[in-house]
């Protein structure tokens, strides 16, 4: 099922996510909600997205490199479906990419973070993992996690850019951004 993705100023997208109660819920629920979100992060072109893009303030997201193998070889079959993540480590180097957003459409800003992440996590199965990712794959999984933390990309963007972003944003906030995706500003 195609979930409406939440645009910029929507109060969800601001929240601090809620850990998921590993003993409140099923591997087939979770089997589903993993689909309906891989479904809609399709649907929109998107190659990352977590719960409270979907107006679920849960510790939840996905990340699919399969659409950037062109240019990220490296990325092909790479798909991580998370629940109740947490970094455990962080590089000190850093890379910088211009990073964009299914919550802020058309919008983009180049976005520094660390160059290598390792991720505590359960899997759609509800199994204990422990991976560690680099380039390309940490940064899409940083920006998912970001958005468990109430912080959106533009948040981490040079001053000057928010700047000239402010406009765009306050009109994605008041609804009068287009997608080619179901999406909705939900007001507070």
């Amino acid at each position: 099922m195609i979930l409406p993705i939440y645009l910029y100023g929507s109060p969800v997208l601001r929240e601090k996510a809620a850990e998921v109660d590993l003993t409140k819920v099923t591997k087939e629920q979770m089997q589903k909600f993993f689909e309906d979100m891989h479904e809609t992060m399709h649907t929109a072109d998107g190659c990352g997205l977590a719960a409270p893009q979907v107006g679920i303030s849960e510790r939840i997201l996905i990340v699919d490199g399969n659409e950037l193998v062109e240019n990220y070889p490296e990325l092909k079959g790479f798909v991580r479906k998370m629940i109740n993540p947490v970094v455990v480590f962080a590089s000190e180097q850093q890379s910088e990419y211009s990073e964009g957003c299914l919550s802020i459409p058309s919008v983009d800003a180049d976005i520094k973070r660390p160059k290598v992440i390792t991720v505590r996590y359960y899997d759609e199965n509800l199994e204990e993992k422990e991976e560690t990712f680099d380039d390309f794959a940490s940064r899409m999984i940083q920006h998912e996690l970001d958005h468990l933390d109430g912080v959106l990309f533009t948040d981490k963007a040079a001053p000057i850019r928010r700047k000239i972003l402010a406009k765009r944003l306050n009109n994605i906030s008041r609804g009068l951004a287009r997608t080619a995706y179901k999406s909705k500003v939900e007001k507070a």
